[in-house]
């Protein structure tokens, strides 16, 4: 099961400069279910 934290560095990530190329995906973060 995904935790709070998994959420969290998720958004961190979309929220930085590494995601500038990220558009229009669906990203699962459920723990690997």
């Amino acid at each position: 099961m995904g935790q709070p934290e998994d959420q969290a560095k998720v958004v961190a990530f979309l929220a930085s400069d590494g995601a500038d190329f990220i558009s229009g995906q669906t990203i699962h973060v459920n723990g690997g279910m």
